[in-house]
């Protein structure tokens, strides 16, 4: 197959240098396990897929926002029907106040059912004065201090397949089953929110949807099954490529899909000039048929993979992997990627500026955003992908810090990562402020979250302080927002996009 006049092949990837290569000690039992996974069923199927591109298409022409939400890196334990469902809960929990604020359809993507591996800055890491090489999720190895526990191990790929298998096809089955009907209550309770003004802020939205959704009870409109299910799409960082090659198969284009063809003009007039324009042009290729079928390569792990801020190097690995896929896929954009570059590796992705085929997700720390966000958006813009991305803002990564604590059966204190709600509030504001002022369309969120009530960022409108962190961290990578918090956020780009609504008006 040809990608931008390339030959490409899902191996095409191994002929060139790869950052964050995991070394295996046992090649044979690698080559076994990745046969292996080469004969198992496909997670996703392309009609999935092709339906949450259509869902992005939707973002980038300022039509809906992205909200995608989940662990830093999942571990197998999180396969179970508790906190499966505390994620799916939150998730359309947020999604409502979303609608609600940016009056436009939510789109949906959890960090889940294969979020199981993480990047590193370094290869090994010191524990209690012993090297050994460092946790990079249950994919590769596990997280006990041991050496032989830390070697990277062929059979977690297995694994982390099978995990993957069980977390979809609860998750597929909960929703089919009305875990995300919208005539069952919600906690909607907003005793946690010290700040009085702000907790009658809230409340005030809180009534309104309560409001809306009795109205459509009152007059009927509740009776279809459109309330009754949504739709929940799945992502994870594509970072080990034997495991993505290994389930990236040749299969047939769904027909009677949304169009995927670029519309350039479209796109540019609706965030332009920040008007919604209709999209939904359906198509039946007439070469298309039982003996001629158009077929693309699809990556069947996940509806939604995304290169990382390590990863993402022109001619490395990753992107020649991920230029071959017909997904749709993220970028993470950070403030060590030049302008210059941004447009360069868009042709490499996306060649044919497909609406909604990339989306640009970007995580440079409150401090920094302003520095870097502005001269990203003009690349864009100035180049033949205006209109074709989605922007997505991720205030979670580049806001890292750390925090000297007493924990529970620590022996003592102990240094640990945590983030200031401060912090990932003030970026995820300033990101709004900045599209808006040079007349693009912030189109989506990216955060770390969990459906648990840990204690792991600090701040927010219950108050939580370093000292609170050892009530309950349990997080084995990076902290994570709690319900309470990713809800707050929630909350708070709604009246954004409503102030932003009635000031027009």
């Amino acid at each position: 197959m040809e990608v931008n006049g390339a030959a490409w092949k899902p191996s095409s990837w191994r002929s060139k240098p790869a950052k964050q290569e995991v070394v295996y000690d046992d090649d044979a039992k690698l080559t076994r396990t990745v046969t292996k996974l080469n004969t198992l069923p496909p997670l996703v199927t392309p009609y999935e897929i092709q339906k949450l591109k259509s869902s992005l298409r939707e973002c980038a022409l300022g039509n809906a926002f992205l909200l995608q939400g989940g662990d830093c890196a999942e571990l197998f334990d999180y396969c179970n029907q508790d906190m499966i469902e505390a994620k799916i809960k939150l998730l359309l929990q947020m999604s409502l106040v979303l609608i609600y604020g940016a009056r436009k359809k939510v789109v949906r993507v959890a960090r889940m059912a294969g979020q199981y591996a993480k990047p590193r800055s370094s290869p090994m890491e010191n524990v209690n004065g012993v090297t050994m090489p460092s946790f990079r999720g249950d994919i590769l190895n596990s997280y006990e201090p041991d050496l032989k526990a830390r070697t990277p191990d062929p059979s977690r790929l297995l694994e982390a397949y099978y995990h993957s298998a069980a977390t979809l096809n609860y998750l597929r089955g909960a929703l089919s089953s009305g875990l995300a009907d919208l005539h069952a209550p919600l906690d909607w309770s907003l005793g946690h929110v010290i700040d009085s003004s702000v907790r009658s802020k809230y409340q005030q939205i809180v009534t309104r949807i309560m409001d809306t959704l009795e109205m459509m009870r009152t007059i009927g409109l509740d009776t279809g099954s459109g309330l009754e299910t949504v739709d929940l799409f799945t992502s994870h960082e594509g970072l080990l490529l034997e495991y993505e090659e290994a389930l990236t198969r040749r299969l047939r284009q769904p027909q009677n899909t949304p169009l995927q063809t670029s519309d350039t003009t479209t796109s540019k007039s609706s965030q332009t000039n920040g008007t919604s324009t209709s999209s939904s042009h359906y198509i039946r290729k007439s070469s298309v048929s039982a003996s001629n079928p158009l077929m693309s390569y699809y990556n069947t792990s996940s509806h939604f993979i995304w290169i990382g801020d390590r990863t993402r190097q022109l001619t490395h690995a990753h992107v020649e992997y991920f230029r071959g896929i017909a997904n749709p896929i993220g970028v993470k954009v950070g403030p060590t990627m030049p302008a210059e570059d941004i447009v360069p590796l868009l042709d490499i992705l996306n060649p044919t500026h497909e609406v909604g085929k990339i989306v640009l997700i970007t995580r440079y720390g409150h401090d920094k955003i302003k520095h870097h966000l502005p001269a990203h958006i003009k690349a864009v813009q100035a180049s033949a992908h205006n209109g074709t991305v989605v922007w997505q803002c991720d205030p979670m990564h580049g806001n890292g810090r750390n925090a000297t604590v007493d924990l529970p059966g620590t022996g003592g204190t102990q240094t640990i990562k945590t983030r200031r709600f401060s912090d990932i509030l003030s970026e995820l504001q300033q990101a709004l402020l900045i599209h808006q002022e040079h007349k693009s369309y912030l189109g989506g969120m990216h955060l770390e979250l969990t459906g648990e009530a840990v204690t792991e960022c600090v701040g927010g409108a219950e108050g939580l302080t370093e000292q609170d962190l050892s009530l309950n961290y349990t997080t084995f990578c990076d902290p994570r927002l709690n319900e309470k918090q990713a809800l707050e956020l929630a909350f708070l780009v709604a009246g954004f996009y409503r102030e932003a609504a009635e000031n027009e008006i």
